[in-house]
């Protein structure tokens, strides 16, 4: 059976190496570490070092993607946390990531670190290839996720050639790491390729992991120290090449995001960042067009996917929340002008350069997109905010800027721990509210957090903001008695009643949480997680009074036991973006290049006819009832085979967009049928309705939207003739209108295509943007092949200018 364009997923080879590890024939020396850590850090394996220094909090006001340029040169599936000494945290999958200076061969795992998330030095490796556990054989090591659990850092991460993925703990981000062996149990339960991993908390305390690769994504219940999955597994999503996947909970939604199209294909990389939501961990989970993540089609809502500038294949994402609330997407992507790695260990590993991107996340209408829909950035962007307007992180070794009330049985204190620094400590005792507030005043609507822990029974420990005296203040407690997240606001004197959320039980007191509170108007929201992942154990709304919404001091207080409090400052709460970039409207009709079908001639057939045929007319095609009838070809249109039957006519000049509808119902696999730009069998734009296979999937057929691009690939060694790929775009329908846009990007010489589809003729599903270096001219085409048996039916084809 001849297959698809799209059938072909690139081998593991060539996506991610499944071959035996190759192991880094050179080390990084003195000197080069020298230049790539500005602040000393500790080697892969060692044990932070917390001496006392100035706190790094210094804000950056605008960045430029990627930020690992000139630390790392590339940067694979990141995963990021905030530690518990203030910095942030990035980890990389396995890559050669210091090729550009000389070394050949691969690090495990490596650790980046930053004060802002956009300034990162080089903070060590995971494993070296001596500390790396036997039982994974020399297997490459893919795609990390870090998470804080009760006092210790949990990393997991996959274990390619044993198909499953293991978890490290440690007591600092940056170790010593202690394996923990596979989470997986033989079988997985998931017919899928078991990596790409996410640990997700649920309110409440129930620990998810969410993994799968090639096509399908599942959930399972993880033991108490979250080191195995326990109990049944669900399917939660299937699509072609899905992957990656990342869950938060927002509002009264949890969000699925993933990945998927080919990931690491260089200039031919179709990755993208989609969601789905649902009301439980473990769906069902729906698109924003309300189609089930386990339907056997493609899938919309598009959070993030190539735009036309440099960045390819944009994917395998993260989310990280800066000091004012907002959410950042964490990604890589894939620079165009520099898509490949030079080959590594000794010429047999060859990847694609993929370096770590952040771009802010928008939240509108209740759905995740980036940039408001502009997609990722390759222009100065405003930074995140990484600085209080009061507060600190005690790192700096003293109490400056901080000042004690209220009446209390012991002062407040600094202590030194591995992973923290320093930080504040009350002794207990205090039978009133024992308050460390800062000098300085934060404003009236804020995002204010700290890390807190209370180390005895009868103790409270609590975040307080709107601070004026200790008989005015907003407190937000966590009770070791009542095992609860408890809200209070006192106003002369006076409680105006506490508002209380039980925590999980089994809450682990002796380990940090983070405390965040958010202040929009009288609005107040409460959070407790273990490390601001978007996955609170708990959360609590509450209207203030307006005379509460104050500014006001921030800072800790402490009530009964014994009390400890880390990273404790206020900035001002974000402004939400909530309207989208607005999508390019097509311009007047062009009925030149334009065809309603509304004659009985089959276009192509006749001398006055601006169609033409390459290798026509096909078999079958006829014009009947005002449309073009067209059975499939068993016939090919890729790289080097074109043996498919190609209808085409001329395009205008400039920019401009063409549409069709079509009637098509495959039910067999590889049956296609779309519209393309089309240059020659070498060199187009093809938008298809196709069916393919579902891997793993027992025989299941996947309806897909496939926007593809084919083209020579003159970056690789030796150059590729000719090569294709896959964006995979919205859901499917029998009936569906498709559309490309065409933009002649005359500053880079490049013609840039988007592609987007409807099953209503009246809301969109954008597929993302290809580019090619512009050559000859392209010709409006249509097509209908792979394998016999299905019939397309062309409605028109209308081109409009812009």
């Amino acid at each position: 059976m001849t297959q698809a364009p799209g059938q072909r997923p690139a081998p593991r080879s060539a996506r991610r190496p499944r071959a035996r590890r190759w192991r880094a024939t050179a080390v990084a020396t003195g000197a080069l570490l020298a230049a790539l850590i500005a602040e000393p850090l500790p080697p892969a394996g060692a044990v932070a070092d917390h001496t006392p220094h100035k706190d790094p909090h210094t804000a950056a006001a605008t960045y430029t993607n990627p930020v690992t340029a000139g630390v790392v040169d590339t940067f694979p599936d990141p995963s990021i946390l905030r530690g518990k000494d203030g910095y942030w945290y990035a980890y990389g999958t396995q890559n050669p990531v210091f090729q550009s200076s000389g070394e050949d061969g691969e690090h495990i795992l490596p650790i980046l670190r930053s004060a802002d998330m956009v300034h990162w030095t080089y903070a060590g490796d995971v494993f070296t290839p001596q500390t790396e556990p036997a039982w994974e054989n020399g297997s490459r090591l893919w795609a990390p996720d870090i998470r804080y659990t009760d006092g210790h850092y949990n990393l997991f991460y996959a274990v390619s050639a044993q198909n499953t993925f293991a978890v490290a703990t440690a007591p600092t981000p940056t170790g010593p790491w202690t394996d923990q062996g596979a989470v997986l149990p033989s079988p997985s339960g998931c017919p899928t390729n078991n990596i790409d991993e996410a640990q997700f908390t649920d309110q409440g305390g129930t620990p998810y992991m969410y993994w799968g690769s090639y096509d399908t994504l599942c959930v399972a219940q993880m033991n108490g120290d979250r080191t195995r999955t326990v109990g049944a597994v669900t399917q939660v999503a299937r699509g072609r090449r899905m992957e990656g996947a990342f869950v938060v909970r927002r509002g009264d939604f949890y969000y699925l995001f993933y990945s998927d199209a080919g990931c690491c294909d260089g200039a031919y990389s179709g990755y993208q960042v989609k969601v789905g939501r649902a009301t439980s961990p473990t769906g069902p989970f729906t698109d924003a067009q309300g189609v089930d993540l386990m339907e056997l089609t493609s899938k919309g809502s598009v959070v993030a996917g190539a735009n036309g500038n440099r960045w390819i294949g944009p994917g395998h994402n993260a989310i990280q929340t800066d000091l004012s609330g907002q959410d950042w997407l964490v990604y890589h992507a894939i620079p165009s002008d520099d898509p490949d790695l030079k080959p590594a260990s000794g010429g047999t590993l060859k990847l694609s350069r993929r370096p770590m991107l952040i771009d802010r996340l928008d939240w509108i209408d209740g759905w995740p997109v980036l940039r408001a829909g502009a997609g990722p950035s390759d222009t100065p962007q405003t930074a995140p905010v990484a600085s209080w307007t009061a507060g600190g992180t005690f790192n700096d070794g003293s109490l400056s800027g901080w000042h004690t009330a209220g009446a209390h049985a012991a002062p407040w204190t600094l202590a030194t721990g591995q992973d923290t620094g320093p930080y504040a400590v009350h002794t207990g005792g205090a039978s009133t509210p024992a308050f460390l507030v800062t000098d300085g005043r934060a404003p009236a609507d804020l995002r204010a957090e700290a890390d807190l822990r209370v180390t005895s029974t009868g103790g409270r420990a609590g975040l307080v903001v709107d601070y004026r005296n200790p008989s005015n203040y907003v407190v937000a407690w966590l009770d070791h008695d009542r095992n609860a997240l408890v809200t209070d606001v006192v106003e002369d004197g006076r409680s105006a009643g506490e508002q209380s959320t039980p925590l999980p039980g089994g809450f682990q007191w002796e380990a940090w949480r983070n405390v965040a509170v958010e202040i929009r108007g009288t609005r107040m929201t409460t959070e407790v997680s273990a490390d601001r992942l978007g996955d609170a154990v708990a959360t609590q709304t509450r209207d203030l009074p307006a005379s509460a919404a104050r500014a006001g001091a921030v800072g800790t207080a402490a009530l009964g036991g014994e009390t400890a409090a880390d990273n404790v400052g206020a900035a001002a709460l974000y402004t939400p973006v909530t309207t989208r970039v607005p999508e390019p409207r097509p311009g007047a009709l062009l009925p030149a290049y334009s065809d309603d079908f509304d004659t009985a001639t089959v276009p192509g057939t006749t001398a006055d006819s601006p169609w033409t045929w390459v290798r026509g007319p096909a078999s079958g095609v006829a014009v009947t009832g005002s449309a073009l009838s067209w059975p499939t070809q068993g016939a090919e249109l890729y790289t080097n085979t074109n043996t498919a039957s190609v209808l085409t006519r001329p395009a205008p000049s400039g920019d401009y967009t063409v549409e069709t509808k079509i009637e098509f119902a495959p039910a067999k696999s590889n049956q296609q049928a779309g519209i393309a730009l089309y240059e020659n069998d070498d060199r187009y734009f093809k938008l298809a309705h196709s069916v393919l296979p579902l891997n793993n999937g027992g025989g299941a057929l996947l309806n897909v939207t496939e926007f593809g691009k084919e083209g020579e690939r003159p970056t690789t060694t030796p150059p590729t003739a000719v090569a294709y790929a896959p964006m995979f775009g919205g859901p499917t329908a029998d009936t569906m209108w498709m559309r490309l846009r065409y933009h002649a990007d005359t500053v880079h010489n490049e013609s840039e295509v988007t592609a987007s589809t409807s099953r209503d003729g009246r809301s969109w599903v954008s597929s993302g943007t290809w580019t090619l270096p512009r050559q000859g001219p392209l010709r409006i085409a249509l097509f209908s092949m792979n394998t016999a048996g299905a019939v397309a039916q062309f409605d028109y084809v209308h081109t409009y200018g812009g």
